[in-house]
């Protein structure tokens, strides 16, 4: 596979996926037992992927923190290459606590960063990884108002009772939370009402093209007019052209995000 072949629906960055590909051809590999073993032995960072403003001159708003393990060799391993086959397994409760840990780790070292991450319903309810929650916002004293919790469509709706006593939970502690893919699923809309989201991220499938495809067009101004209702933050992400922001920005995108304003990287 040529990089003149990859598209941005394929990987996460080039800088980050090559090696795996080179990795994933090698007689030995398995993506399972790659996870595994970085965890074991603590191989894991965040790669900082802006979101910005739609000023005329982007400000940015916050960075989202995304997982990256390394194999034995310093290769990268992205989420997206691993989380489908362990996202529902005990692994899959791991990895969320080592995200978790990065990202307190890093708000303490940083008073000006604010940083979301993704989170799986299933989370809300393991032990080990409301251990580190609680003991981060505990430990230092308004480093919540600077966190934000991305949540699937699917995710919310497998546990929304739980998620929304979660949510009820944290909202006095300044958590923010951000539903992601919206629009995607649809299957959320009614319980928007329930839950306590603060931004809305728009689906990629609405975005990509948006300039020249009119039904994505009358979508995603429609996502935006419901987030908005529901006093939400509209984010329209995986914006890859000034033509698409031209447009984002004109149906009243709050924020934007994706390759136009840079790749996921391990400085912000």
């Amino acid at each position: 596979m040529t990089k003149a072949t990859l598209s941005s629906t394929d990987i996460a960055d080039l800088p980050v996926a090559d090696p795996l590909l080179y990795a994933l051809a090698s007689r030995d590999s398995d993506v399972v037992a790659l996870v595994r073993d970085a965890l074991a032995a603590d191989r894991a960072s965040l790669a900082f992927h802006p979101i910005v403003t739609t000023d005329p001159v982007p400000q940015i708003a916050f960075h989202e923190g995304l997982i990256r393990l390394h194999d034995d060799a310093g290769r990268i391993i992205p989420a997206a290459h691993f989380m489908g086959l362990v996202e529902d397994t005990a692994m899959g409760r791991e990895i969320d606590c080592v995200s978790l840990t990065h990202a307190l780790r890093h708000l303490r070292r940083n008073p000006t960063l604010r940083l979301s991450i993704n989170l799986s319903a299933r989370s809300v309810a393991d032990g080990e990884w409301r251990r580190i929650l609680d003991g981060g916002l505990r430990d230092h004293a308004r480093l919540g108002d600077r966190l934000i919790f991305e949540i699937s469509e699917t995710s919310a709706m497998m546990l929304p009772d739980v998620m929304i006593r979660f949510m009820a939970e944290m909202q006095p502690k300044g958590v923010a939370f951000a539903l992601d893919g919206f629009g995607a699923g649809m299957t959320a809309f009614r319980h928007l009402k329930d839950f306590f989201f603060d931004l809305v991220k728009i689906d990629k499938g609405f975005v990509r093209g948006i300039d020249q495809n009119p039904d994505n067009q009358v979508l995603a101004e429609a996502l935006i007019t419901v987030a908005h209702h529901f006093e939400m933050f509209a984010i329209a992400d995986g914006v890859e052209t000034e033509e698409e922001a031209a447009f984002l920005r004109s149906i009243g995108a709050d924020c934007l995000q994706g390759y136009l304003y840079g790749v996921p990287r391990f400085t912000f």
